[in-house]
């Protein structure tokens, strides 16, 4: 538990001192959440309905019955949202990390193999897409090696990052334990950092919520498309300029459900592709990240 303490101290005004790969001074990751087929659903044997993240306003969980709305945008997503996004990645020539819920992989085999054949890195996003909070640890533990094991197998590569969203206390530590490099689930920086679970050194590389289309399906939030990319460039905008003295790394994360719409891709066409233009910005995978904090500042070494 004394792993679990708060810090709010962070780097503080000592801000470490680098330059990214290539003399970039930003890490623009762009993450898309592949969930489509790993939500809640009474046919799945949950005992709800799904009513997170989606363009169905104040859905609510429906106690042993189906939202067939609900369950309709969430299968656009795996439908269509994922081959458009999966086009807009390529043709602005962007890698990207999928936090992927490994039984919605399974009920879209070509969607996982399409990831990795246009060569971006599959993050675990846990067995189904659930609230972990009140799951039991040995439960919990069996998601995870099943999601691992799911996920190698129909991406032929075994995922080094993870990212539940929504965390146990046991989470961290049970990633570290299935020997992760790292995981995303905290939000408190603009950097990578060490923290310690199982009373060692343990890497995470933080998220965003802001920089995130789920604000379309959540109050207050994004209404249109403009809001999303007016957001995303002013955020760009302030960590440039700070990266004058300092490197600074931003997330976006996207939905396959919401992202995916005809007019917030376009939209989001139009972002990363003016991002593109600057010479200071390095679009990497997560796993590129980290490997590089690995390798630029090793873990720190025990504590007596």
């Amino acid at each position: 538990m004394n792993e679990l303490i708060r810090d709010f101290v962070g780097y503080g005004r000592v801000q470490p001192q680098f330059v990214w790969p290539g003399a970039k001074r930003i890490a623009l990751s762009v993450v898309v959440n592949y969930e489509e087929g790993g939500e809640s659903c009474v046919l799945d044997g949950d005992e709800c309905s799904e009513f997170l993240n989606s363009d169905v306003a104040d859905a609510q969980p429906r106690p042993g019955r189906r939202n067939l709305a609900v369950e309709s945008h969430y299968e656009y997503g795996s439908r269509v949202g994922h081959w458009r996004l999966l086009d807009l990645l390529r043709e602005c020539r962007i890698p990207a990390t999928y936090f992927a819920v490994s039984s919605a992989l399974e009920k879209h085999p070509e969607a996982a193999r399409s990831i990795v054949q246009e060569g971006h890195e599959v993050v675990s996003h846990g067995a189904r897409w659930i609230d972990y909070d009140a799951v039991d640890c040995e439960t919990e533990n069996q998601h995870m090696r099943q999601s691992l094991d799911a996920i190698e197998r129909l991406c032929g590569v075994r995922p080094v990052g993870w990212y539940t969203g929504r965390v146990s206390m046991n989470t961290r530590a049970l990633a570290q334990k299935h020997g992760l490099l790292y995981d995303c689930d905290a939000y408190n920086d603009d950097l990578p950092y060490w923290t310690r679970a199982n009373n060692c050194p343990h890497l995470v590389v933080p998220y965003s919520f802001d920089c995130n289309d789920m604000r379309f399906a959540s109050a207050p939030g994004f209404n249109t498309p403009d809001d999303f990319i007016g957001h995303l460039q002013r955020t760009l905008d302030c960590l440039r300029r700070e990266s004058k003295t300092h490197p600074r790394m931003m997330s976006i994360g996207l939905h396959l459900r919401l992202a995916g719409r005809p007019g917030r891709a376009e939209a989001l066409r139009e972002f990363l592709l003016r991002a593109a233009e600057h010479s200071d910005i390095w679009f990497c995978r997560r796993q590129d990240i980290a490997r590089f904090w690995l390798e630029r500042f090793p873990a720190p070494a025990a504590s007596s």
